[in-house]
């Protein structure tokens, strides 16, 4: 049964364009630039039927797809679901672009903002709903990634001190950093159990073995574009 997202919660979900050599980059080392890009488009495309759909959250609350570059508008607007609102991230590394799009929907009225990639595709939609009802009564929520950042950040206001100078995004130590900055703020925190993101061809292969075997478990992935893509040809 789909879950009401509450009018006061916003759900962000970060995106970049998939432009060949701009996205996925520790995947083409292995698939190539064109190959990379293409499954950036896979995740993106069956992230936004996943978290824009019915099935998940039902009505309510504020879903926003947060895209990159910004003038990637309209070629956002041509493949995302009209459940999802559009806004350009700002500038700055990730911690600012977060950052400015946690405080702008909170002076916009948003009691808690949700944020996610779409680098997990298998993630398991009770955790973002838990990351919206532990937030009743935490100040921050985190999501741990099992390469030592996190898949999932959400928060009431004020926006933490968890996305400024001293965090050294897309490295191993996000996740550490990020509880040291909480532990000298005295913000409260709830934490999600781990998943993993898809970035290295490691990765990738996890996924392709994961949705085979809740395939043949008789769960439905529920992921048709990147299952395809990851198909053995031979099949």
């Amino acid at each position: 049964m789909p879950w009401p997202l509450p009018e006061s919660s916003v759900l962000g979900l970060f995106a970049k364009q998939p432009i060949a050599g701009r996205v996925k980059t520790r995947l083409i080392p292995a698939l190539g630039a064109e190959r990379a890009a293409q499954v950036a488009e896979t995740l993106m495309l069956d992230a936004v039927e996943q978290w824009g759909g019915s099935e998940i959250l039902a009505e309510g609350g504020r879903r926003v797809l947060v895209y990159d570059p910004p003038e990637a508008g309209p070629w956002f607007d041509a493949r995302v679901p009209a459940s999802f609102a559009l806004q350009p991230q700002v500038e700055g590394d990730l911690g600012a672009r977060m950052a400015g799009f946690i405080a702008g929907e909170f002076a916009e009225g948003a009691k808690r903002v949700v944020v996610i990639g779409c680098d997990s595709p298998t993630l398991d939609a009770s955790f973002v709903v838990s990351a919206f009802l532990l937030l009743e009564y935490k100040d921050v929520v985190l999501g741990p990634a099992t390469d030592g950042g996190y898949y999932l950040v959400g928060c009431q206001p004020p926006v933490p001190p968890i996305f400024g100078e001293g965090i050294d995004w897309s490295t191993p130590d996000v996740l550490a950093q990020t509880v040291e900055r909480l532990e000298r703020s005295g913000r409260s925190l709830a934490v999600l159990p781990p998943w993993y993101d898809v970035d290295t061809a490691d990765d990738l292969r996890m996924l392709a073995g994961h949705l085979r075997a809740r395939r043949l478990a008789g769960m439905d992935p529920a992921m048709t574009r990147i299952e395809k893509l990851l198909r053995p040809e031979s099949e």
